[in-house]
């Protein structure tokens, strides 16, 4: 399997190159080149398979450079009993007859994130070997608050990188700034970017590809990668799960062999319900992907007009992972749609870097719209949800999942459509706690507790334990207490790295 520039610029590349250089020369992301194909059968046998055996199984299609040896040691080496609390790693939990809440927060930073960044590390240290790389590798990331605390864990103290973290100063939850902010290892560095996310991850874009930085990192022995889901290799681990909840619910014998699925997916960044995409391209029976947003909507707005417009107010919300207006993936699943024809894509791109934002033609928008449907759910919308999540099933859900509930609710009324489903739990409870217990408990008891304390309240109160990765962070020093504006980035990174 080799892949290619979503703009054209380069064709033909292994997966290993991709993996180490994280994003093309030309700004492009790397795709596949070719489609990857299951039969029901094959899916079928997924079902009394471990995780750990339907990740190896599906893997090793994408990453045919790796021996299957190699994807062995990087998944069992990933999903283990000491990083995970579950050793299903991904649980599926029934809610009724016809859903299901696929729970992808049992690692250790308790976000969907570490199913990828737990793995990624073990990609990159052998592809940079196998690409004859002699460079240490700097990895840099913008964080909107889940990814910054689960790349900064998956790499510290990997031998022959670096990790660079930027995350918006006020735009994360007391609890995701802390988990970076006390994180250790030698190689660790996490800044806070007085801006939002968008303004964080543009700053990475323009660093990835400024010609005079390059030349000094060559000079220097440094080659930059991603972490972000802009890197292929945090991408396909995802894949995985969507698999293994269909292989799950054939298992339980909640539906047969070639039943079609609805999956449900809370996402910003479009990298996480674009796994599901890929994952039904391979031949997953699914009938809807239905993407769930906040009060940053560009996204429903995509879906439903096929115009694509980051210029309208940016805003913080309590579901702050989602918090995005430029959703990166999506050039990806443009490229996918047009046949992998990168013109149309580049134009894209370029109008959305020039003037914010861009049209698809009618054929595209009709594409997009018969695999998606698009909603988006309020602040008063998802802390009722979470509210009535907990009343009617006794089950606690985090922010960002309230979101994908309440978007299904209003998917079923609008479509009538009442396939079995499955939606994504992107995070514990635990990590938005303030918005869960004033959801759950009410305002009285918010009234003078931190969130640390409303670990103890949550826990307390909703007969749940507290996770192993958010116990005592109030406790842990601060490591790194750096902050910059959003055009002192580059600067920042030459200073890490003496250049």
């Amino acid at each position: 399997m080799y892949y290619e520039s979503t703009r054209g610029g380069l064709k033909s590349v292994s997966s290993a190159e991709a993996i180490k250089r994280g994003i093309a020369p030309d700004g492009g992301l790397f795709v596949p080149e070719n489609k990857v194909s299951f039969t029901g059968s094959e899916i079928s046998a997924m079902a009394d398979m471990s995780y750990q055996e339907r990740a190896l199984y599906i893997l090793k299609h994408y990453l045919t450079d790796y021996s299957d040896e190699e994807i062995a040691d990087c998944v069992y080496n990933a999903y283990t009993d000491e990083k995970f609390d579950d050793k299903r790693i991904a649980p599926l939990v029934q809610l009724n007859e016809n859903v299901n809440i696929l729970e992808l927060w049992h690692g250790p930073t308790c976000a969907f994130k570490d199913m990828a960044l737990q793995i990624l590390p073990h990609f990159l240290v052998k592809a940079v070997r196998k690409t004859g790389e002699t460079g240490e590798i700097v990895i840099l990331v913008a964080t909107s608050g889940d990814t910054g605390k689960a790349a900064l864990e998956g790499f510290k103290d990997v031998e022959g990188t670096r990790i660079i973290v930027f995350y918006p100063q006020d735009g994360v939850s007391q609890v995701q700034k802390m988990q970076m902010v006390t994180q250790e290892g030698k190689n660790v560095y996490t800044i806070g970017v007085e801006g939002n996310f968008d303004d964080a991850q543009s700053g990475v874009k323009a660093i990835f590809t400024d010609e005079e930085l390059k030349q000094k990192m060559d000079k220097g022995n440094f080659k930059f990668s991603s972490a972000n889901s802009i890197n292929w290799g945090r991408l396909v681990p995802q894949i995985v799960y969507y698999f293994s909840a269909y292989a799950d619910m054939l298992k339980n014998g909640e539906i047969k062999e070639g039943d079609k699925i609805n999956f449900v997916v809370p996402t910003g960044n479009f990298g996480n319900i674009l796994a599901a995409f890929y994952a039904m391209q391979m031949g997953l029976p699914v009938n809807r992907l239905i993407c769930a947003s906040n009060d940053n909507n560009v996204l429903t707005d995509f879906i439903n007009t096929g115009v694509y417009d980051k210029n309208r107010e940016f805003k913080r919300t309590i579901s702050p992972s989602m918090d995005i207006l430029i959703s990166s993936n999506l050039e990806r699943l443009l490229f996918e749609l047009t046949g992998h024809d990168p013109l149309p894509v580049n134009n894209w791109m370029s109008s959305l870097k020039e003037t914010g934002k861009y049209t698809v033609d009618n054929t595209m928008k009709k594409k997009i719209s018969e695999i998606f449907w698009g909603g988006y759910s309020n602040e008063a919308e998802t802390l009722k949800t979470i509210e009535a999540i907990y009343k009617e099933y006794g089950y606690v859900i985090d922010t960002h999942t309230a979101v994908g509930v309440d978007v299904y609710d209003k998917y079923v009324i609008s479509t009538g459509d009442v396939t079995k489903t499955v939606i994504a739990s992107t995070a514990s409870p635990f990590k938005f706690n303030e918005s869960v217990v004033k959801a759950v408990l009410g305002n009285e008891a918010l009234k003078g507790r931190t969130e640390f304390e409303l670990l103890e309240v949550l826990a307390k109160e909703c007969r749940l334990k507290i996770p192993e990765g958010l116990k005592d962070l109030d406790k842990k020093p601060v490591l790194h207490k750096q902050v910059c504006s959003k055009f002192d980035m580059k600067q920042q990174v030459e200073s890490i790295l003496g250049l």
